[in-house]
């Protein structure tokens, strides 16, 4: 007996709408890897970053990304900004990762559509626990330096870790505004000022533990005494 069969719409040779999509996803892929798009710091553009056997989209941070050798950033889903990449993102473990430090020696280039299919979302994956990179979280430093123009200083104290960016802006406008009309007043021959730095665990006080302008204030007087 001679079965006969029927294609379904598709010439022969012609690939179905769906064995189509999964080709062009893969050609796309393949350019962004033979043709990776150079990434410029402080051009404010998503990047590809190397995670394990995984290629991840991730955001820089303004103003912490001019290092050499790393930067921080935060990982997002690929298909962010559409609808459902936020609430996809938070079931992979995206979203509550924070701020990273991300070894630039990591950094393929510039984010590309192409990329997508490496990601832990193509392969159905949530992100790992360990992803190689330290949390790269603020502080603030509140230094006074001599009003001769030099560099000559000290530290009078360091705040931190800051877990998220507003808290760290917050308190930082807050001493601001306590200095306001007192930075040469405060420390004979010196001028206060405060400023972000990337948080190192060493000698610094917790925000969440005591009010960063009382502690200021107790710096002062320590100096002062």
């Amino acid at each position: 007996m001679i079965r006969r069969f029927r294609r379904c719409g598709h010439g022969p040779g012609t690939p179905t709408p769906e064995v189509q999509a999964v080709v062009d996803q893969f050609r796309a892929m393949l350019t962004a890897l033979r043709n990776p798009e150079p990434w410029t710091p402080g051009s404010a553009r998503d990047i590809a970053v190397r995670v394990g056997p995984f290629v991840e989209r991730a955001h820089p941070r303004p103003g912490d990304d001019h290092d050499p050798d790393m930067i921080a950033v935060a990982l997002v889903h690929p298909d962010t900004p559409h609808a459902g990449a936020y609430l996809h993102g938070h079931q992979l473990g995206y979203t509550d990762r924070g701020w990273l430090r991300c070894e630039t020696s990591a950094i393929l280039g510039s984010w590309q559509p192409g990329y997508a299919m490496l990601t832990h979302v193509a392969a159905g994956l949530p992100l790992p626990d360990d992803l190689g990179m330290a949390p790269a979280h603020y502080a603030l430093h509140i230094e006074a330096r001599k009003r001769d123009d030099s560099l000559d200083g000290y530290t009078l104290l360091r705040v931190g870790p800051y877990t998220q960016t507003r808290h760290a802006q917050q308190d930082h406008d807050r001493i601001t505004a306590a200095l306001d009309g007192r930075e040469c007043t405060l420390v004979a021959g010196h001028r206060v000022s405060v400023r972000y730095a990337p948080f190192d665990v060493s000698d610094h006080h917790d925000p969440y533990e005591a009010d960063a302008v009382a502690l200021l204030v107790a710096a002062v007087a320590g100096v002062s005494a």
